[in-house]
């Protein structure tokens, strides 16, 4: 027998809406999933069913629903006799991702950079400097979180409403990852360097220099990701020849 899944220290849960009903099975799904995309939840950690009964105080129907539904979106696994796990990937799994996303982004991007209001210049520039503050305050868990808004704020403008959803579903399934965590603070601020360009040429509606940036950044990106390290237990164990 498998050992039993242990949970790490999670935060206070989001408190119900209505206190006096409890959760409901909405409530559950969304609060799995923030506690999952945060990094609250590493990848490869056992979700037991009961524990999370007991601390949303609800049967296992609202629970296990929200699971499965996690399971649709990438975030979650089952495996008989194992239970569920938050999904772990593999190195070379999330290096396809992370190719996956910028062919998606940069697509959005050149259509983005023409139909951009000045209200979508206010939120992206905004975004960019809650992510500077962060690399300011040597903040990598703020940095990672930031760095995901800034990005689909210079994406939505696009009105390619099924390109975007794409991009955050693949988006999705990496974040539990953190990549950006696990990088040197010398390493942030270039990418953020990348991020400032990103942004003056958003601004200026020239969508050569951004698609140019961008291009730059996620060559930048790719490295950093391709140097994570394999041997902390981040990444799942590449399949074998005999397991295929």
């Amino acid at each position: 027998m498998p050992p039993r899944p242990r949970l790490p220290r999670l935060p206070e849960l989001t408190p119900p809406a209505e206190p006096r009903r409890g959760y409901t099975q909405l409530e559950i799904l969304d609060e799995l999933r923030r506690l999952i995309l945060q990094g609250h939840l590493p990848p490869g950690t056992g979700l037991p069913l009961r524990e999370f009964t007991r601390r949303f105080d609800v049967s296992a129907i609202p629970v296990r629903e929200s699971l499965q539904t996690l399971i649709g979106e990438g975030l979650v696994e089952h495996r008989t006799n194992f239970g569920y796990t938050v999904t772990q990937l593999t190195a070379a799994e999330l290096r396809e991702l992370y190719v996956v996303r910028e062919r998606l982004e940069s697509t959005a991007l050149a259509a983005a950079v023409r139909s951009a209001t000045a209200e979508d210049h206010r939120v992206a520039a905004e975004s960019h400097a809650r992510l500077e503050q962060a690399v300011l305050d040597d903040d990598p868990a703020a940095y990672h979180r930031e760095t995901r808004t800034f990005h689909l704020a210079l994406t939505r403008p696009s009105g390619m409403a099924r390109l975007v959803h794409m991009l955050e579903y693949a988006w999705n399934i990496t974040e539990p990852v953190q990549p950006m965590v696990h990088v040197s603070a010398a390493e942030r601020a270039v990418l953020h360097a990348d991020h400032s360009r990103q942004l003056a040429a958003f601004l200026a509606g020239d969508a050569e220099a951004l698609l140019a940036a961008t291009e730059q950044h996620h060559a930048r990106l790719n490295h950093v990701v391709s140097g994570l390290p394999t041997d902390t237990g981040l990444f799942a164990e590449a399949p074998t020849s005999k397991d295929i």
